[in-house]
This record gives structure tokens, C-alpha cells and sequence, in this order.
């Protein structure tokens, strides 16, 4: 897991303004967002529940970000995206 990942997971989690690289993560009316070249890839509300996106690109790098939050495993066969065992369309989607 790159440096940035691990980095901005930690900051995302603990609802903590980060920024480094492509990387960022921003608070607005009590939600978190973690944003990956300036698109939403996660959001964590008020509540502890978390969604998340691939924003349309199916990136090694979305993968690796999305991979490093609780409950989520993406796995990729055929050119095909699996969330938890399921294929996944990579629209916004609780977890």
C-alpha cells in the first residue's frame, strides 16, 4: 500500500482535512469526502456510514484507495470490477 494511502485513509477515517498529492480529503456540512484527482470517491456521514464510488475510472489507484477502507474489497476479473464478491458497477454504494 502506497505512502499516500495509508496516509490519507487514516485522515479520512479520523475525519481530518488532508492533502497530499492527488489525493484529498474535505469536510463539508458534517460529511467527510475522500477525493482522488479532485473526484469523490468516498463519503462518510455523520452516522459512520460510508459510500463509495469509483467515479468512473476503474484506476489501479481509485482500486488501491477504495481497498483500504473498512468492509471494502474490490477485486477485478475479466475487466470486470467485484465489490465483496459481487459485481459492482462502481456507482455510489454503501458498505
Amino acid at each position: 500500500m502506497k505512502k499516500t494511502t495509508k496516509q490519507s485513509t487514516k485522515a479520512f477515517l479520523k475525519r481530518e482535512i488532508f492533502t497530499k498529492s492527488n489525493t484529498k480529503v474535505r469536510e463539508l456540512k458534517g460529511k467527510f469526502y475522500l477525493k482522488l484527482f479532485n473526484n469523490i470517491i468516498a463519503i462518510l456521514h455523520a452516522d459512520g456510514t460510508l459510500q463509495i464510488t469509483n467515479a468512473g475510472w476503474e484506476s489501479k489507484t481509485t482500486k488501491e484507495r477504495l481497498n483500504s477502507l473498512p468492509n471494502v474489497s474490490i477485486q477485478q476479473k475479466n475487466f470486470k470490477w467485484y465489490l465483496n464478491g459481487e459485481l459492482w458497477d462502481g456507482k455510489l454504494t454503501e458498505v
